[in-house]
């Protein structure tokens, strides 16, 4: 079996986990999603995952259970007869190893916690893996550009050592910072990926970060290794790409960044600020195009 036949496997088997996640499955109904025999299908997404199927179901269960319980009122007994769990108690102690807390204590008071997001493994082999396929140069693209204002505000954090960039930052940091972000209740919005100004990197540590704006009087737990620092208000020019295939992600945001580099903000009235504020990306998302801020000041 070659590397794209095994990642297809895998993807099936996620695709199918992700499709009955609120109902019992067995390996056998994994094992046929994959195509294989019941053992070889576990053993290659063990293989390629990390975990074994049932870890990863149950991993993604409580992080399912757990965004209820942060964003509803629902009853923890009804949360966990909904995600298959036989008992409170049962759920109450899985719950607890996964995330380190009662799940009571957590739906009272919901500080972030370290959530399990999967990554589609097929979406990372053809990140790494895009063949001879090249972008046409000539081929003109849109971009859309308005500038918005952020208030005074949060962020909180966690910093590199000496990463200019995302793949950099998770071979220092690892990858499951995004995770822990995207619990945070009081987010004003989704997280992203930071390139500090000077003045707000710490010495030995790293320019590109990763972290999500909070109001001001954000009180809530800081996990372990993050850090909160405030921001002042500013402005921010967003440039938006169009909608590009989940194959191109990596064009699309060098495309992005070509455009930008060349782009003359006085066009608009305005000045790059790369000082007042960090500069940021979205994640990236086909549907949407590729999503980056830079700060900028009104042209006096």
């Amino acid at each position: 079996m070659d590397e794209a036949e095994t990642i297809m496997a895998v993807q099936r088997m996620q695709e199918y986990i992700d499709d009955n996640i609120l109902r019992k499955i067995t390996l056998k109904e994994i094992a046929v999603a994959a195509g294989y025999s019941p053992w070889h299908a576990a053993r290659l997404f063990k293989e390629v995952t990390g975990k074994a199927p049932f870890e990863y179901i149950r991993a993604l269960r409580l992080t399912k259970a757990a965004l209820i319980l942060r964003d509803g009122n629902e009853k923890i007994i009804d949360v966990a007869m909904d995600f298959v769990f036989d008992s409170h108690e049962g759920f109450t102690r899985a719950f607890s190893k996964e995330f380190g807390m009662l799940p009571s204590k957590y739906s009272q008071h919901t500080p972030p916690i370290k959530l399990f997001m999967p990554q589609k493994v097929f979406d990372t082999y053809r990140a790494f893996h895009k063949g001879e396929k090249a972008m046409n140069e000539n081929n003109t693209k849109s971009v859309f550009v308005q500038v918005i204002e952020r208030p005074a505000r949060k962020v909180l954090l966690m910093r590199g050592k000496k990463a200019a960039e995302y793949f950099a930052y998770c071979e220092e940091v690892g990858c499951d910072v995004w995770s822990v972000l995207s619990s945070v209740k009081e987010a004003m919005y989704e997280p992203i990926g930071m390139w500090l100004p000077k003045h707000l990197i710490k010495e030995g540590t790293s320019q590109y970060v990763q972290g999500v704006e909070v109001p001001t009087d954000y009180a809530n737990n800081i996990p372990d290794g993050y850090e909160i620092i405030e921001l002042p208000p500013c402005k921010l020019m967003v440039f938006q790409g169009e909608p590009y295939s989940d194959d191109d992600f990596m064009d699309a945001i060098d495309e992005g960044w070509k455009h930008i580099e060349k782009f003359d903000p006085s066009v608009y009235g305005y000045q790059w600020a790369p000082e007042t504020a960090p500069r940021f990306q979205l994640a990236p998302m086909g549907y949407r195009g590729y999503i980056e801020a830079r700060p900028v000041k009104a042209i006096n």
